[in-house]
């Protein structure tokens, strides 16, 4: 509780102490013969594999025998003196780390592990550059902290920030994997009839299903997605719905043909990116008014907020927006959307257990 109340005043940089322990770990794990296993099977555990030699790969949900041409076993399969690293990153770091507590073998996970191994590893996807960024604008996160509105949204922010700063999983033991929640909050008081919903980033079409669970009596849907499997799968799931329209295209600040990296745990537009999508602007699209905009688009959101200014401005709809695809996400969305108009209300909820799903609401004031 005393948490609470001084979140209410200033942004709580917490003192970090080293975590002996971990780097007692990753010490052993580098240079003993103790048998080493890693915990799932990703790029994470790829870039361990290649700089560490290991005994093998812990999947328990697949038939395959070899990853990496490491084997493939069972939990139970390890023997008590053996080190496991955790490579669950994206959603469900604890849920991960609970299970390798019920065994007598010692486990860490990827974040204490990149923090104090020192060896030659992939980075935390969206992280690059936050320590820095956050030193050099502290007084701005610190002001961004204070306008948001309830105290959960001031905690959540307290605890990514400082899991960011730390790399300590225990920022994160109060998180829940609830993606399927996400975007729909009881302070949208979105009405049941004549909502606009614009779907930026619509993927495979569940958000929009939702959207429509809860207005029914919905006016319209504008519908994004550049990547034509998924818009296909996004139409066959909502074909029995009427009035959504359906973009093969991404937003942005302007018309254009832009290179898109797919990656398990970054996708992202990049100049080295296999797939080209078309981009363009939401002001030139929607000429109509639109009461509520989602925005999911791997770090692109910047560009389509400039480039759908003039509805922003005009109509005032609600914002949903994903900030953590860049390292100041935090603080540059908001004052984006706050330069347009400043009569909006700020909250900011978290999905997962892990790095990703951070999204800020942005709520007419009169609304």
């Amino acid at each position: 509780m005393e948490k609470s109340k001084k979140t209410l005043n200033t942004l709580p940089v917490d003192k970090f102490i080293e975590n002996e322990k971990a780097k007692e770990f990753c010490e052993e794990f580098i240079h003993s013969n103790r048998p080493k296993y890693i915990f799932g099977r990703n790029e994470f555990a790829e870039s361990i594999a290649n700089s560490v030699r290991v005994d093998g790969v812990i999947d328990d949900f697949t038939n395959k025998t070899e990853y990496l041409k490491l084997p493939v076993v069972n939990i139970q399969e390890i023997p008590n003196n053996s080190l496991v690293v955790s490579v669950v990153v994206i959603g469900k770091p604890n849920i991960a780390e609970k299970r390798l507590k019920q065994f007598p073998f010692d486990s860490l996970d990827y974040f204490s592990f990149i923090k104090y191994s020192g060896i030659p590893i992939k980075n935390i996807p969206f992280w690059e550059g936050f320590s820095d960024d956050f030193r050099e604008n502290q007084l701005i996160y610190e002001n961004i902290y204070k306008s948001l509105h309830d105290n959960l949204s001031r905690e959540q922010f307290y605890k990514i920030i400082n899991f960011r700063l730390s790399y300590d999983l225990k920022y994160m033991r109060s998180f829940k994997a609830i993606e399927d929640k996400q975007y729909f909050e009881y302070f949208l008081k979105l009405q049941p009839k004549h909502e606009v919903f614009v779907d930026v980033g619509g993927f495979d079409g569940f958000t929009t299903e939702e959207f429509i669970k809860k207005c029914p009596g919905y006016k319209k849907v504008y519908f994004f997605e550049p990547i034509e499997k998924n818009l296909l799968i996004a139409k066959k799931r909502l074909e029995r719905f009427k009035k959504i329209k359906f973009y093969q295209c991404g937003l942005s600040n302007k018309k254009s043909s832009l290179n898109f990296s797919y990656s398990a745990s970054s996708s992202k537009i990049c100049n080295y990116g296999e797939i080209q999508v078309e981009v363009d602007l939401l002001d030139k699209i929607i000429e109509g008014s639109v009461t509520f905009i989602k925005m999911d688009i791997e770090g692109a959101e910047r560009g389509a907020i400039d480039g759908a200014r003039k509805i922003i401005s005009k109509y005032h709809p609600i914002l949903a927006i994903s900030v953590y695809h860049k390292a100041d996400d935090l603080w540059r969305i908001p004052s984006q959307v706050l330069e347009i108009r400043d009569d909006y209300k700020i909250y900011l909820r978290h999905y997962t257990e892990g790095i990703a799903e951070t999204i800020m609401f942005f709520i007419p004031k009169n609304r």
